[in-house]
């Protein structure tokens, strides 16, 4: 799996990029009804398109923002934070938006992004892309409701900083883990607090996504407390085998689900007949990861013959 095309829909609206050497009047949306998306172009860079971009569109009416390709530094959080008196309106932002053709996943440079948050008290929803030199610091916010980070390794000190956050009203988190290899050291303890029911009180949705350790992350929720009040959970993109699905069937109820996403899974197709049956009334995902797991002896017994990968480790 790569990332090889940029967003078209966030926010509920259409995402439209704004074009800083454009000199013409040519159709634009009004402020308000765009994802605007921002990036370094072929003439200016990522610095002064976003000058351009605030001294030419009314960002007192933005209320999605989408940050595209900044070079190959860490991003610019003064850039951003600098202009915040300019975005009054701002409840969504996306950092990040970058392609395979202009950097691999683990290749996006970042830095700390706690002063975006705290410049930034109204958004809703962060999505972040890349976790190379990320970090961060607990923060609060009552404003909150979704948090993604996408990542080829996230770095354990990254979850526990959000573990530890003041999030009353987060709704919606998605974690893609990573590899070791590239940072991705969170552990089982380190996404605990979110599985407790009692520190997020609003959680509805948790995705456990790109990780080698799907199937510990499932023995886990399978007893879960926060597992009776989601209405979907994602445990895709990674290493799940029957030994996950199986902890999964075998703990509480998931029947309430709306949405199960198992995607790129490793599951015996035994395991995949058994799963859809159990839950019939949940939308379950389980498109195939390509490597073929018809005899469940192979995923139940010695993985040395088998090349188990996550969707994304580059």
């Amino acid at each position: 799996m790569t990332i090889n095309e940029y967003l078209t829909e966030y926010a509920g609206l259409p995402v439209v990029t704004y074009d800083a050497g454009a000199t013409g009047a040519g159709e634009t949306p009004a402020p308000g009804e765009a994802a605007w998306r921002v990036t370094e172009t072929d003439g200016p860079g990522f610095k002064a398109s976003f000058a351009s971009f605030v001294n030419t569109v009314d960002t007192a009416e933005v209320t999605a923002l989408v940050i595209g390709f900044w070079d190959m530094e860490p991003f610019p959080v003064q850039v951003l934070t600098d202009a915040a008196a300019s975005f009054p309106n701002l409840k969504s932002l996306f950092v990040g938006d970058i392609v395979l053709e202009e950097a691999e996943l683990s290749w996006i440079q970042h830095t700390d992004l706690t002063p975006v948050l705290r410049a930034f008290p109204g958004l809703e929803r962060l999505d972040v892309r890349g976790a190379e030199d990320l970090t961060l610091s607990p923060f609060r916010s009552d404003a909150l409701k979704t948090l993604r980070f996408e990542s080829a390794g996230l770095p354990g000190e990254v979850v526990r900083a959000v573990a530890a956050s003041e999030l009353p009203n987060l709704e919606h988190l998605d974690l893609w883990l990573g590899i070791e290899e590239r940072g991705g050291d969170a552990t089982v303890a380190d996404v605990e607090p979110f599985l407790d029911g009692a520190r997020f009180p609003s959680l509805r949705h948790i995705g456990l996504l790109n990780s080698p350790h799907l199937d510990e992350f499932a023995a886990v929720i399978g007893s879960a407390p926060v597992v009776p009040r989601l209405e979907s959970l994602a445990l895709a993109l990674g290493v799940l085998t029957d030994r996950g699905a199986e902890a999964l069937l075998s703990g509480q109820p998931l029947t309430h689900l709306r949405r199960l996403d198992l995607r790129h899974h490793y599951l015996s197709d035994a395991m995949v007949a058994r799963t859809k049956a159990a839950l019939p009334g949940v939308d379950v995902d389980l498109v195939f990861s390509g490597t073929s797991m018809a005899d469940p002896t192979d995923v139940l017994g010695d993985y040395g013959s088998w090349d188990f990968f996550v969707a994304i480790s580059e």
